[in-house]
């Protein structure tokens, strides 16, 4: 687990980074982790897919985004 710091302005924000690996279904995976972990809040990217592809494959972070107990922040996958 790392620890840092942002000095944004005056306050002072305490982050702390977990880095973990599960192995099966993504979508699962991380809807246990914030739970197991407890977390406050999750960022996930999205990598754009199209509507046929999405609807195939189905969006992590949609799912996560609607069965995830904490906020979920996603990042928008730029070129």
């Amino acid at each position: 687990m790392r620890r840092a710091r942002c000095n944004s302005g005056k306050a002072s924000v305490h982050v702390e980074v977990l880095m973990k690996v599960y192995w099966g279904d993504p979508r699962e995976k991380l809807c246990e982790a914030i739970d197991s972990i407890l977390l406050s809040c999750i960022i996930v990217g999205n990598r754009g897919l199209g509507k046929l592809k999405r609807i195939i494959m189905g969006s992590v972070s949609n799912y996560v985004v609607n069965n995830g107990s904490c906020a979920v922040t996603v990042v928008k996958h730029h070129e």
